[in-house]
């Protein structure tokens, strides 16, 4: 009995399904956004513009038909008629839900494709005259026109392999659908289109043209799944393999736990867990650390990244952040130190001896930045070793030499490849405490290039009131400095930018004498050069006349580094000859040096010998320390022209013309004829012509040459002078005193012109360098004049004569 209802309620519903309605002519316009409504399509619709609204009610009150337009853009909230698609699709309003927001929700179906030929405004809504569209009839249904209705159900099936997601009711009605036309419609409903393409495929009239634009949007999606398809496969495949190899690594770390082993990486992070706590770093660097060690123990072991923040760990935790050695604040016995590893150097040992007085009186001090300057083999870098030593820290020492990067003070970001902290860093780490004496060697070389200013970077490390918290770029954390006591070196000060030197406390390191030197060789050089040749005193002794034949004949040097090298050239002779049998014991005297190390180097004494006409014996100060200089002047026929040769500077360049004026000046009272000073040429030169030459110390120098060529007077060659001349005879103060005398005492000249300004700095000279000299003070040319020509018996005033 219940089968028999069913199918006549069957037959009700197909009676009137198929029972026509009639469309008629004028129809109310409901205008939908992104969407496209395609007949025999049923849908739910959200309808809340008032316009929309009353387009409804308007229909629901009459025949419950309406026109669904598609809007041509999406955004526009009150479309006029020129803003929507001309054809859309005629429908019946099945149901209708009033919501407590105003909107209405409607159920429509379509039944079938209409053209809106004009348009006209009723009560707040547009009214259409429609026409209505009817596919195009098929006379015959031929195999080509079944084939592709099977090509396009089987593309259907493959999008739905591929994971298109059609409905499954969709797809049963489908399958049950042979007319190209409807199953064409059906399709384009379900597959999601843009409103622009599904709006082309609803004007198209041909049932077979619109199934074949059907196919080729199939066939395009297939493609578009099919590489999707195989992305995310790839991707599942990584995923897979990252989860194979997480559960491989648990089942090992499983099976190493059963077997005892331990785990490495876990190992490795407890370390630095560790290492961390035992460092006693700051707390925002603790911080920093922990949070790196967090970054680590996600990573992979093997991961580029984790290298890096490894490397990182092992400087943070490898630095010096609480460690430091305890001061020795036993001031004789850091006396004795000083005096033990260095001769002499009175003012450095007296300094340093301060600060540890003090250093004794307050525990926290800032650290001095202190700078040696002087000449090469004086002393100044194994000054650096001793002051550690006697203060009882670690000794770290870096060259600053020809360093242009200003990476290699503040280091590296970690970015780069190969970052690595900067030299101060790696110094303080492998120095192992926070308050080394830390040397920074040949700071007056510091470059500066397109990478940097080194010397700009080093104003925060050499400034006790920002170096406690100086930040490495590698680092990227604050690192206390302000513990280390530094020490610089350097030839010449004038090199070093003023805002660095500003930081430092410069003290100058002048050369040796020759009793220095023989004193320093006795009690350094020779027996460390000994002991390097494996040789000892009963093997081989040095008088004391051999070493000063080496200094003098074979050394002009300020400092000792190549006396050490002539003793060491000596060392070997005997080492040799020893191995070869000859001899066991050896005496070294002046007459055997030459046999040994060859033919002297330098004859001082020869220079000495002969008095010249226009030869004067002048000082310089260079960065190996004083030297002597001769100024040598002739005359020859010309027109009065002044020539200068010896690759002299700007400034001795003015000084002879200053010193030609002034002869010029006084030509009556030197008794010299005028007439030479139109009719001969002036040639003033200054031998090894290939060494550069320049200082403000020559102008008196000049001055006596010029006189004695003009005067035919000869100069005495035990006589040399310093000091700049004025116009109008006056002798300005120079600089270098000390090593100027040093170099006159080398040369074995007793007597030297100073200028009397430099009387303050002759009474700061140490005892031994004035001893046995004589120094003629002067304030103008006549007084030196006066003293400088031989054989010439002139009024002196003993006043001007200093002699010690």
């Amino acid at each position: 009995m219940d089968e028999i209802k069913k199918e006549d309620k069957e037959q009700t519903n197909e009676k009137q399904e198929n029972k026509e309605i009639e469309i008629p002519e004028q129809l109310p316009i409901l205008a939908v956004r992104d969407i496209v409504i395609f007949p025999y399509m049923i849908i739910p619709l959200f309808v809340g513009r008032d316009i929309s609204v009353k387009a409804v009610e308007h229909s629901l009150n009459t025949n419950r038909l309406i026109l669904l337009l598609t809007q041509k853009d999406f955004n526009i909230e009150t479309p006029e008629p020129q803003d929507l698609y001309n054809i859309g699709t005629v429908c019946m309003i099945m149901r209708m839900l009033r919501l407590p927001d105003g909107r209405l929700k409607i159920l429509v179906q379509g039944l079938s494709k209409a053209k809106a030929l004009e348009f006209s405004q009723f009560e707040g809504f547009y009214l259409a005259k429609i026409e209505k569209i009817e596919d195009i009839q098929l006379k015959e249904f031929t195999l080509e026109h079944e084939a592709l209705v099977r090509t396009v159900k089987e593309q259907l099936e493959k999008a739905i392999s591929l994971g298109k997601n059609i409905p499954p009711d969709a797809m049963v009605i489908i399958e049950n659908i042979d007319e190209p036309g409807r199953l064409a419609d059906l399709i384009a409903s379900n597959l999601g289109l843009k409103s622009s393409e599904a709006q082309q495929i609803l004007e198209i009239t041909d049932p077979f043209e619109r199934l074949n634009k059907i196919r080729e949007i199939l066939n395009r999606e297939i493609q578009l799944l099919t590489i999707q398809q195989k992305i995310k496969k790839e991707a599942r495949d990584e995923i897979d393999k990252t989860q194979r190899e997480y559960f491989l690594r648990e089942q090992l770390k499983a099976i190493q736990k059963e077997l005892g082993d331990i785990d490495e990486k876990a190992e490795e992070i407890n370390e630095f867990r560790k290492k961390i706590e035992e460092a006693k770093m700051p707390q925002k660097v603790k911080e920093e650390a922990e949070k790196q060690l967090k970054r680590l123990e996600r990573m992979h072991p093997e991961a580029a990244e984790s290298a890096v923040v490894r490397t990182y760990l092992e400087w943070l935790t490898e630095l010096p952040w609480s460690r430091s050695t305890e001061d020795r604040l036993d001031i004789k016995a850091a006396k004795e130190v000083l005096d033990k590893d260095h001769y002499d150097l009175e003012k450095v040992k007296e300094r340093i001896l301060e600060y540890l007085s003090v250093r004794k009186l307050k525990e926290k001090m800032k650290g001095p930045i202190l700078c040696f300057i002087g000449p090469p083999g004086v002393g100044k870098t194994s000054l650096g070793r001793s002051i550690a030593k006697a203060l009882g820290r670690e000794f770290v020492r870096i060259s600053l030499g020809g360093v242009r990067d200003e990476a290699e003070i503040r280091g590296h970001r970690r970015t780069y490849v190969g970052a690595l902290p900067g030299r101060i860093i790696q110094g303080i780490r492998q120095a192992g405490t926070n308050n080394p004496v830390f040397m920074l060697d040949e700071i007056d070389k510091l470059g500066m290039d397109f990478r940097g200013d080194p010397s700009s970077a080093l104003l925060e490390v050499l400034d006790p009131e920002q170096n406690n918290s100086f930040v490495d770029h590698y680092l990227a954390v604050p690192f206390d400095l302000s513990n280390v006591m530094f020490v610089c070196t350097g030839n010449i000060a004038d090199t070093i930018p003023s805002a660095l030197r500003d930081r430092m406390e410069i003290i100058y390191l002048s050369g040796y004498t020759e009793e220095e030197k023989l004193q320093i060789a006795k009690k350094y050089l020779i027996p460390k050069q000994l002991e390097e040749h494996g040789l000892n005193y009963s093997i081989m002794k040095i008088s004391d006349k051999a070493i000063k034949y080496i200094i003098t004949h074979y050394t002009r040097e300020a400092g000792v580094r190549n006396l050490e090298r002539e003793i060491a050239n000596l060392c070997r002779k005997v080492a040799k000859f020893i191995t070869e049998g000859k001899k066991k014991k050896f005496y070294i005297t002046p007459q055997k040096v030459s046999k040994f190390i060859g033919a002297p180097k330098y004859l001082p004494e020869e220079e000495l010998k002969k008095e010249e006409v226009g030869v004067a014996t002048g000082l310089a100060w260079t960065e190996a320390g004083g030297d002597v200089i001769y100024v040598e002047a002739t005359i020859m026929k010309g027109k009065g022209n002044l020539i200068l040769t010896g690759q002299l500077g700007e400034v001795m360049k003015e000084s002879a013309q200053a010193a030609l004026s002034y002869v010029k000046s006084k030509a009556k009272e030197l008794k010299i004829d005028e007439k030479l000073f139109s009719t001969m040429d002036l040639h003033i030169h200054v031998p090894a012509g290939a060494i550069p030459k320049d200082g403000p110390s020559a102008g008196i120098t000049m001055a006596s040459a010029i006189a004695s060529v003009f005067t035919g007077k000869p100069l005495r060659k035990d006589v040399a002078m310093t000091g700049e001349i004025t116009l109008r005879g006056r002798v300005l103060p120079i600089g270098g005193l000390k090593e100027k005398v040093l170099a006159a005492k080398r040369m074995g000249i007793k007597t030297v012109i100073i200028p009397k300004r430099n009387k303050k700095d002759l009474e700061e000279l140490p005892k031994y360098v004035k001893e046995g000299m004589k120094f003629i003070l002067a304030e103008s040319m006549d007084q030196v004049l006066k003293h400088i020509f031989s054989k010439i018996k002139t009024k002196i005033d003993k006043k001007q004569v200093v002699t010690v």
